[in-house]
């Protein structure tokens, strides 16, 4: 190929061979791609084939040994990430001017929401699609820390995490909360043994996991002298950790329910080792949030007040 040529003019046509890229490299794979892009295997590789052509460089290796990103791959990747949110933040803009919801907005939350009897973001996106059915959600879990700087660096529009050390560059939203606890899973040397007289200290003994980044979770392990011997970036994971029966770990109520009442898990000092996290709406201060955004936190608001939304 001629690494001397250069891409002069992103028109529509290459617009759409980047998102076939970028799906495809999302899903792992041509074949993985398909149910994702709704075409054949066939045109999804023709696409592959004139993307490259067209930008001169090789994506992907793609044959029997499996499908892999080249270095030159990962970086178009990127690069097309950061223009295809510049396309979408573009028609947002455009849309907000002639005062159509219409376009994306992308969320992401930390927390496992959907089992708290606190939350309630499945009735706001109810209200909210009843009110923007043009507009889609966009919708992922993520860390904390990872929701903050994408927030802040216009890749998210709303992030949902719990409030620890606020940001001076994010505005944070109260919304709802959860009790957390310690708990221990069956093999756990706790788990059949009389709580009566267990005290903080045994608990400092045994293995603990914890959330790896800075968080309630990791602040209350560190106070209570817990020795952490693993570390996790999400809940679930945690969850799979204590029920090995080898760790210590704090987890919403709500999530280690169906554990507990399956004999699986078992609270430890329950007393003594509890917090609550409160949980909040964040977005970044400037530039000014779109309508969109504004309409879906409004809606989050008042689902968390118990408010009904005027639209």
């Amino acid at each position: 190929m001629n690494r001397a040529s250069r891409v002069k003019h992103i028109a529509d046509a290459d617009l759409k061979l980047l998102r076939v890229f970028k799906a495809v490299a999302e899903s792992g794979g041509l074949a993985a791609a398909e149910t994702e892009l709704n075409i054949g295997k066939s045109t999804i590789s023709k696409y592959i084939a004139d993307l490259e052509l067209r930008l001169d460089l090789k994506l992907c290796n793609r044959g029997p040994a499996g499908f892999s990103l080249t270095d030159d791959g990962v970086k178009v990747l990127k690069s097309a990430e950061d223009l295809l949110n510049s396309v979408s933040d573009f028609r947002a803009e455009v849309n907000e001017i002639k005062q159509q919801l219409a376009g994306t907005i992308r969320i992401a939350l930390f927390d496992q929401c959907a089992s708290n009897p606190e939350a309630f973001l499945a009735g706001a996106i109810r209200t909210f699609n009843k009110a923007a059915p043009s507009v889609e959600i966009d919708l992922s879990l993520e860390p904390p820390n990872v929701i903050e700087s994408m927030v802040i660096g216009g890749e998210l529009d709303i992030g949902i995490l719990a409030l620890h050390r606020p940001s001076p560059s994010l505005e944070y939203m109260p919304l709802y909360g959860e009790n957390m606890f310690l708990y221990c899973g069956k093999g756990h040397p706790f788990f059949d043994l009389d709580h009566s007289g267990l005290t903080l200290a045994d608990v400092q003994a045994m293995n603990y996991a914890g959330i790896r980044v800075s968080s309630p979770n990791l602040h209350v392990g560190q106070t209570l002298g817990f020795r952490r011997a693993a570390k996790v970036q999400n809940e679930q994971a945690l969850a799979i950790l204590i029920m090995s029966g080898s760790y210590l770990g704090f987890l919403p109520d709500h999530l280690a329910a169906g554990f507990v009442g399956s004999g699986l898990m078992r609270k430890v000092l329950p007393r003594e080792a509890c917090y609550r996290s409160q949980f909040a709406a964040v977005t970044r201060k400037r530039p000014a949030a779109t309508r969109i955004t504004k309409l879906f936190l409004k809606t989050l608001v008042a689902a968390h007040s118990g408010a009904t939304v005027t639209l």
